[in-house]
């Protein structure tokens, strides 16, 4: 993103995650990125990630993900980007397909919002009447990291790379309460970037299970971020939310049930 714009560059947003394979101790994971389309002030990045095992040399497909990046405003005003220059068909297909992915990305924010809102009318609530259902209280789990330099990037802002292991780490914790195992993550939904956070901030993150489907279970996690001010008056910066999507299988590679959950 920065080679593109010329100058410094921060994270806006990520596209849903899905996750094909696992990446394992002792394979080589490769990564690579492009800069698919310049819209005015933000950029779409491609970033396709694959995994290769060192003794039968196979290549597979971990993730595809694309990001969204805005350059960093010198003084009040937005940097405007230049177009990208297309060198191949890939490349042409790739932008044509950036602007759809964008209008996508859009129309799913404004969904969820409308969602929410009539989701939280009053009277409207959800029970779940069936029996052993688990509260979902009981998969609750906070954790606080304080962030230092290595934790950050070169503009002393928190990695969102580092935000995301954070997160998962909570969530799997959340999910292996009701799975009794090691809970294998399927795709990150919804993970945007509200605020920046910063090296000494303490970052609050909490977790708990919104519902579960058969053999996959959604553990939702928001981050809240503090500086030493903020931390005494108990004022934080909400940073990120996402959903985290898990599923978990048996000593024979089977997939487990989850039980129901109740609010």
């Amino acid at each position: 993103a920065e080679k593109h714009a010329g100058v410094s560059c921060v994270t806006a947003s990520m596209d849903d995650i899905q996750f094909e394979e696992a990446a394992r101790v002792g394979q080589i994971i490769v990564i690579r990125a492009k800069v698919n389309r310049a819209f005015k002030t933000s950029m779409e990045v491609g970033i396709k990630v694959t995994v290769q095992d060192v003794l039968t040399n196979v290549e597979k497909i971990v993730s595809v993900a694309y990001a969204t990046y805005v350059a960093k405003p010198v003084g009040a005003e937005k940097v405007e980007l230049k177009p990208v220059e297309l060198l191949s068909a890939e490349d042409h297909l790739e932008h044509s397909l950036a602007i759809e992915r964008r209008r996508i990305r859009l129309g799913y924010v404004q969904v969820f919002q409308k969602l929410m809102r009539e989701s939280n009318k009053e009277g409207d609530f959800y029970t779940c009447e069936e029996k052993d259902a688990l509260p979902t209280e009981y998969t609750h789990v906070q954790s606080t990291e304080l962030v230092l330099p290595p934790h950050a990037n070169h503009h002393g802002n928190t990695f969102g790379g580092q935000i995301m292991a954070w997160m998962q780490t909570v969530a799997s914790i959340s999910a292996s309460r009701l799975s009794r195992s090691h809970p294998i993550l399927k795709s990150v939904n919804m993970f945007k970037f509200w605020g920046p956070s910063f090296v000494g901030d303490r970052l609050v993150f909490n977790a708990i299970v919104n519902n579960t489907f058969h053999n996959s279970v959604e553990v939702g996690v928001r981050v809240e971020a503090y500086n030493c001010e903020e931390w005494i008056k108990a004022e934080p910066r909400h940073i990120n939310s996402a959903f985290l999507v898990f599923s978990a299988v048996n000593n024979k590679g089977e997939l487990l049930t989850f039980p129901r959950v109740k609010p």
